[in-house]
């Protein structure tokens, strides 16, 4: 997708009319055509103004930069929002529970879903994380690859000098002691992964683990999806994960469209309970089926946040 700026709306979008009415968005204007990760969400009924934050599961710590605006939306709200609560997900309680529910059926293991190639390669990388075989290899490989993705604090040891932005953000929402809560729960997480085939996982997994080694031109796919956020670009990362190559975009419905919908009606009772900040993962800002989308039809004023 090409993206441009279009700071400039017509009259009837905003400008002089009451921010507790909806504001209709002319069909062209629908879809963010802005490059921003913060966003502010007022009219439509809104006593005061919410904030939508798109982050990113995984980024070098030496590329990770809090935006000013998701500062100044800290100082303005009462509660931060998660895709779930993450003082539910650093539960050690929840965490057991999780475990429970991480296994696959009928006792299946890596091994049986994979090429001896792919096999070797991600019994490599799970040595490098420290994660031993045996039950590691019996989950469910879209559990086992948010192990891979954790950082330090989620009591697997790494060394790969990564972080992600929900635990930085999650950080500051501690400090501050504002209310957290989550949009979702992580039983429900769990239930989508049982949605797509085991195979299907294991693709994923093994396609996610090498995006992070230099492909033929010399970047990986990692990289490429931060300079993507770091460029604030939304839609281009919206994009690259529909059209991923390692199949996530064959359930492209059921990991961010599906759940893009089912939030939309969870973040109008909060926001009218009092202001929120939303964090949720970057690529499910952009495009027509994005959050942000959603929301304007929805009849919400939503604007690139200001700084200040």
């Amino acid at each position: 997708m090409k993206n441009y700026l279009f700071w400039l709306l017509p009259a009837l979008v905003g400008f002089g009319c009451n921010t507790s009415k909806k504001t209709v968005y002319p069909p062209e204007k629908i879809v963010p055509t802005e490059k921003s990760l913060v966003w502010q969400i007022s009219g439509n009924g809104l006593k005061k103004a919410s904030y939508l934050y798109g982050t990113i599961h995984l980024i070098p710590k030496s590329e990770f930069e809090f935006p000013p605006a998701a500062r100044e939306a800290l100082d303005n709200v009462q509660r931060v929002t998660f895709e779930i609560d993450m003082k539910e997900m650093t539960n050690f309680r929840t965490q057991m529970g999780l475990i429970t529910k991480a296994f696959m059926a009928g006792g299946k293991t890596l091994k049986d879903l994979l090429p001896a190639e792919d096999y070797a390669f991600v019994k490599g990388k799970m040595n490098e994380k420290g994660l031993p075989g045996g039950m590691f290899e019996r989950m469910k490989p879209m559990f086992l690859s948010t192990l891979f993705s954790s950082d330090e604090d989620s009591g697997v040891a790494t060394t790969s000098g990564t972080t992600s932005v929900e635990m930085e953000l999650y950080r500051m929402t501690r400090r501050r002691k504002l209310e957290t809560a989550g949009l979702e729960t992580a039983a429900y997480q769990m239930a989508i992964f049982d949605s797509i085939p085991y195979e299907a996982q294991a693709k994923m997994l093994v396609e996610s683990l090498r995006s992070t080694e230099g492909s033929k031109d010399g970047e990986d796919e990692l990289s490429k999806m931060v300079k993507m956020y770091r460029d604030q670009d939304i839609n281009a990362m919206e994009a690259m994960i529909g059209d991923s190559e390692n199949g996530m975009g064959d359930y492209d419905d059921i990991l961010l469209k599906n759940r893009n919908r089912n939030w939309i009606p969870v973040m109008g009772r909060m926001m009218r309970e009092r202001p929120t900040l939303f964090a949720v993962g970057a690529g499910h800002l952009g495009g027509e089926s994005g959050v942000v989308a959603l929301l304007r039809k929805e009849g919400y004023k939503v604007e690139v946040a200001p700084e200040e």
